[in-house]
């Protein structure tokens, strides 16, 4: 850099140095319009020096705040909170797209989210109101909101209702009637034996009450026995996401807790993708972009929409393992296409699925959440953490097929 530099030519190679940690346009080159604009985003006006002492700011909270609710633009059976809603030109479908992460994200995420996917208002939802377990979500859509429909037959919606069995043995000091996220580990079988020496007795005190309960909440514990909890089982967990019992079997019990404590919560999704179904009789063509355990073929499938062609992306071999059997089981006749890498699409790679298919219907995916979630107390760097930054690779990609399919449209029309 030279010495006598401008300050604009200053803030841009900042700004590019910045950029670099997203994406390397060099080395690909099919990012170059994700870096140009994450770069207009990134630009700061350089504030002028002063010898006065800056004021001393308030502190900034560390999440986002949400009402309690968290029901979104609406829920089943109850009057819409929001009826219409502006979308941008550049926004309006098809193709259509879904976009999902943790809604408790640190300050400042969602906006983010929300400036590069066209600045497309989030819904934020809290499965809670379509399952017996709480997964607070935020997504970013532009599918119609109105005409919703709900998955028949509806889920249990309480911890007694989804788990019959534990209901004989409740203590009638835990007031749960709902579990709280689902993870992706569970509680030790020392803390289980733990608890079950405090409450023993018969009479645990006070004290002992407030660390069962705590516990109980912080691990999804259930009370399987007299005086012994236990942690929910991958079949429990199964059902209240709402995939098909003994979705994830064949893998170890590890790798099905954290297939499932990253998956979707189907009732939800489905209700919001159940605005394609009549859009969509003879079936879509979708792009699963960070796919996980195929959430979103599932809740499509649920909802009877047929799946011609689905290109899978998921890094975890073990869960595309749980996908491509599902859809040999179910005998699905489209076509599965698994990629593992999301980073060695290219443009190219994207046009020959164009060509090949006849478009895209649907992109959907949720980037990899790990440094959004309040669980992380190391690396919590929102998106400009080690895997959190692939939320990026999902703008590009979705960039790039909606533009690709206009062009394509219009050069149809052209030839018509």
């Amino acid at each position: 850099m030279c010495h006598d530099a401008s300050v604009e030519e200053l803030a841009d190679y900042i700004s590019a140095a910045e950029v670099a940690k997203v994406a390397d346009a060099t080395e690909f080159p099919d990012r170059i319009r994700t870096v140009q604009r994450f770069q207009a985003e990134k630009k700061r006006k350089i504030p002028q020096l002063s010898s006065q002492k800056p004021k001393k700011r308030p502190e900034k909270p560390l999440v986002r705040k949400f009402s309690k609710q968290m029901v979104g633009f609406g829920l089943p059976g109850c009057p819409p909170v929001v009826s219409h809603r502006y979308l941008p030109d550049e926004a309006v479908g098809p193709p259509y797209f879904y976009y999902e992460n943790v809604a408790l994200t640190p300050v400042g995420v969602w906006e983010h989210i929300s400036r590069f996917l066209y600045d497309i208002q989030p819904e934020f939802v809290d499965s809670i109101h379509f399952s017996a377990a709480a997964r607070k979500r935020g997504y970013i859509h532009n599918l119609p909101i109105m005409n919703r429909k709900p998955l028949l037959p509806i889920p249990p919606k309480t911890i007694h209702e989804a788990i019959p069995d534990t209901a004989t043995w409740w203590p009638s000091w835990d007031t749960r009637t709902k579990l709280n996220c689902l993870l992706t580990c569970i509680g030790s079988a020392q803390l289980t034996e733990r608890i079950r020496n405090k409450v023993k007795s018969g009479h645990p005190s006070d004290d002992d009450i407030k660390f069962v309960i705590e516990q109980c909440k912080k691990w999804n514990l259930v009370w399987v026995g007299k005086n012994r909890v236990a942690v929910l089982e991958p079949e429990d967990m199964e059902m209240l996401l709402g995939f098909p019992k003994c979705y994830t079997r064949g893998v170890s019990r590890t790798d099905r807790y954290k297939a499932l404590g990253n998956s979707f919560q189907i009732d939800t999704v489905a209700y919001h993708l159940s605005v394609l179904k009549p859009m969509y009789p003879n079936g879509m063509n979708v792009l699963s972009l960070f796919s996980g355990i195929g959430g979103a073929e599932i809740a499509l499938h649920k909802l009877g929409i047929p799946l011609n062609n689905v290109v899978s992306v998921e890094i975890s071999s073990v869960n595309r393992k749980i996908v491509n059997q599902w859809w040999e089981e179910t005998e699905q006749k489209g076509r599965l296409i698994h990629v593992a890498d999301v980073r060695k699409i290219n443009n190219s790679t994207i046009d020959g699925w164009i060509d090949e298919l006849n478009g895209f219907d649907l992109v959907i995916g949720g980037s990899p959440c790990n440094n959004l979630a309040g669980g992380n107390r190391r690396t919590r760097d929102g998106l400009e953490g080690e895997h959190s930054c692939l939320f990026y690779e999902y703008y590009r990609i979705l960039d790039y097929v909606r533009t690709a399919m206009k062009r394509r449209a219009a050069a149809s029309c052209r030839f018509d």
